[in-house]
């Protein structure tokens, strides 16, 4: 394995030398830091319906309601913090912050339930054992089994629409986002005991394995299915730079679902599947110094050819994306754990750093962890700002390593 990235460089070393001989300092910096960010969120967020989720030009706080993707993160950093911390104030608003997402779970409009409720409910769950959580991490699980379809062996993430092209049609579009749900669905047939939800979870990941997958173990965002015959109608990108390229933040999450997936079941061939995938993304010849990867591994790259208009002399077509770096980061953590394997352990310490060295928060960013995140270039949205899923990560990778020998 090529290790240039990770160990050369005088300050590189000096880093990873530094925060190993000083891991209590770093980690207690960071929360202290974490602790004034969502403090001051908290006292601008007056209204517990409506959630944080990044923030506008002005610097001030932007917010989405309780059916956003995103509405769960907020709920779960304050989780994090109360399992960093051991303090009851982060625990009883995370409670507040949580419940107030309880109609979520009989929600089946899209397959983000996982993100929404997994992050929110379950954490409180897992991290305070609030036993009347768990019927709402079963009940979330059965509403989102009823976008499974048996033919396609998949679970639909989006209903209707169509591709950046304006004319192709996605019926039954499956994003590799998805693999993300799949704890919900591991988590609830442990709560509950009914394999059902479980089986769904290891066969999607199955399905995903055989048609999102390329050769070299990157990833298509978006794999649109026939739902009657199950046969796979069109391969593309929806968030990425083409269709054929590699979309930062959806290595990521490829990555943490077939982690996961052997966390749950034990079986070997995901564990393989996602050592290949840690491969291809850390020893990616794009994959910048620190670890800190652009928004797309191929934006720069000839052979990759947009359908969206874009203009490439944009100050920020190279922009970095912090939210997937943290996101691989927490996934190496405990690939480490898994494999006792340094490469990984490594890797996931030095995007942990560079994240804390270099894209914390700016001066016009008084609310959340991490800068230089991107939600969507090719819409034009949410380029190089912090987003409340980047710190959520940032977070679980930090207790990761805490946690870590």
């Amino acid at each position: 394995m090529n290790l240039k990235r990770i160990v050369t460089g005088v300050a590189l070393v000096a880093l990873i030398v530094g925060c190993g001989n000083n891991k209590e300092a770093f980690i207690n910096d960071n929360i202290v830091f974490a602790e004034k960010q969502i403090a001051n969120t908290l006292r601008v967020s007056k209204d517990i319906n409506r959630i944080p989720r990044t923030i506008e030009s002005d610097g001030s706080l932007k917010e989405v309601n309780i059916y956003n993707w995103t509405s769960g993160f907020f709920a779960g950093n304050l989780w994090y913090m109360y399992k960093l911390t051991g303090d009851e104030k982060w625990k009883n608003e995370a409670i507040t912050r949580t419940e107030v997402l309880d109609t979520i779970q009989y929600w089946s409009g899209n397959h983000d339930v996982g993100f929404m409720i997994g992050d929110s409910y379950g954490l409180g769950y897992r991290f305070a054992g609030i036993k009347e959580y768990a019927p709402v991490v079963v009940q979330t699980a059965k509403s989102l089994c009823e976008r499974y379809n048996d033919t396609t062996k998949c679970i639909e993430s989006w209903n209707y629409r169509k591709a950046w092209d304006g004319k192709t049609e996605w019926f039954f579009p499956v994003i590799i986002d998805n693999m993300m749900n799949l704890e919900l669905l591991y988590e609830a047939s442990i709560i509950s005991g009914d394999e059902r939800y479980s089986k769904i979870a290891t066969q999607h990941a199955l399905t995903t394995m055989k048609n999102h997958y390329r050769p070299d173990y990157s990833c298509v965002h978006v794999v649109d299915y026939d739902e009657n015959t199950g046969a796979v109608k069109d391969k593309a990108t929806c968030q990425g730079f083409a269709d054929n390229s590699a979309w930062s933040r959806g290595q990521a999450w490829g990555l943490y679902g077939y982690v996961l997936c052997y966390r749950y079941t034990n079986d070997k061939q995901f564990l393989d599947f996602a050592e290949n995938i840690a491969k291809y993304i850390i020893e990616h010849p794009n994959m910048p110094e620190d670890l800190v990867p652009y928004w797309d591994y191929n934006v720069f790259d000839k052979g990759f050819k947009a359908e969206w208009d874009y203009d490439p002399n944009h100050k920020l077509i190279g922009a970095r994306d912090a939210s997937a770096a943290a996101i691989t980061s927490s996934a190496l953590f405990e690939l480490a754990r898994i494999t006792a394997n340094s490469y990984y352990q490594v890797s996931a310490e030095k995007m942990l750093f560079s994240l804390s060295e270099n894209y914390k928060a700016r001066e016009n960013n008084q609310y959340f962890i991490l800068d230089h995140s991107v939600g969507s270039f090719p819409h034009n949205g949410e380029i190089d700002v912090p987003l409340a899923y980047a710190d959520y990560y940032f977070l679980e990778a930090l207790d990761r390593y805490k946690e870590c020998k």
